[in-house]
């Protein structure tokens, strides 16, 4: 029986409607090689939704995607609907809903794209970041008080639980067994008080079951400079949800631009259906105009096809895409250094997968 996946599509705002279609057709075309199908639908779940009636997504929606076998994320967010908008009403039901707790986001320097970091060469940072993804640090508990008073005051309180932060710390175990058996763990337990002493702790325990893999942890001050200054030193980075969140921007910065950057949002149990998407927002101010760089959706998408057990695609997909880079003669969008549309470069990798 032929292998065929259903995935639902979530192009989202601004550049998503563009660089979704384009992956789209990468994809298509590496499950035409290897002999599977993917069965597309199209959700116009968006701010301009939010802005025409009153909601990201429909009432039923986590029952909607319940039964795909993955979720083809785009971008959201878009000028006149508040980030905190989009983000809870569409992205942070899904990720909870979904018990996608593992965000993962590869950190690799490819062939062709120079660091802006001196003198590393392709392969030399080679990591990758484990954020908590549906407790930490991005909790609903907290409030106003005194509105409207000079005794106005916020509080947000932050949430650690032990079985969210032993999950996520083991998937990161796992993870760096297959690896090069290396975990570092980010934290602040110098500052903040209970919190972080306890991811501390539990990062203790559970490092004691894995007694292959060597441990280190730094405070995420110091931890951003090390990112700068030694990246070589990393395998497995996890952290919480707002530290990883943090991280995982400035790992794709050094190496070369937020625009080529995959992640996942894993359900590792798969009892749930996981959620793919670049690190890249919905950047408005260049959408519509075709220059959008496609390879960060495209990557999101190798991660997605592997996640579904099509090892072979997504490898073939990453190929595409690092032969691309590794020529200097092959387009290449603006963030890149270069001028070529984005239905340019995504012709290219198609034609290299």
């Amino acid at each position: 029986m032929a292998r065929r996946y259903r995935i639902a599509v979530i192009p989202g705002d601004g550049i998503g409607k563009e660089v979704v279609p384009a992956a789209q057709r990468v994809l298509e075309r590496a499950s035409a090689r290897f002999g599977f199908t993917l069965e597309w639908r199209e959700l116009d779940w968006s701010c301009e939704r939010y802005a025409r009636s009153g909601s990201m997504m429909p009432a039923d929606g986590l029952d909607q995607l319940r039964r795909f076998d993955a979720i083809f994320l785009g971008a959201v967010g878009f000028p006149g609907v508040a980030d905190h908008v989009s983000l809870w009403g569409l992205l942070l039901p899904i990720r909870r809903g979904f018990q996608q707790y593992v965000n993962l986001r590869p950190v690799r320097l490819l062939p062709g794209i120079v660091s802006p970091l001196r003198d590393r060469e392709e392969g030399s940072i080679d990591f990758c970041i484990v954020r908590e993804n549906t407790e930490g640090e991005y909790s609903e508990l907290g409030g106003i008080v005194n509105a409207g008073t000079p005794d106005e005051a916020a509080t947000q309180t932050a949430v650690f639980t032990r079985r969210g932060c032993d999950r996520v710390m083991r998937f990161a175990f796992e993870l760096a067994q297959r690896r090069r058996q290396h975990v570092t763990s980010a934290t602040k337990s110098n500052g903040i008080l209970h919190s972080m002493p306890y991811w501390d702790s539990r990062f203790e325990a559970i490092s004691a079951d894995y007694p292959d893999v060597a441990v280190d942890k730094y405070h995420i001050d110091i931890l951003c400079a090390h990112f700068v200054r030694h990246p070589d030193w990393f395998d497995v980075v996890v952290a919480s949800n707002l530290f990883g969140d943090i991280l995982s921007d400035l790992g794709p910065a050094i190496v070369g631009s937020i625009g080529i950057a995959p992640s996942a949002n894993l359900n590792p149990e798969r009892e749930y259906p996981s959620m793919f998407e670049p690190v890249h927002g919905s950047a408005p101010d260049i959408a519509g105009r075709g220059v959008a760089n496609p390879i960060g959706q495209i990557s999101s998408g190798a991660m997605m096809l592997e996640h579904l057990g099509e090892r072979a695609a997504a490898a073939a997909v990453e190929h595409a895409v690092e032969a691309l880079l590794a020529d200097p003669s092959a387009p290449r969008t603006a963030d890149l250094g270069g001028s070529a549309p984005m239905e340019v470069v995504t012709r290219a990798i198609e034609a290299l997968v």
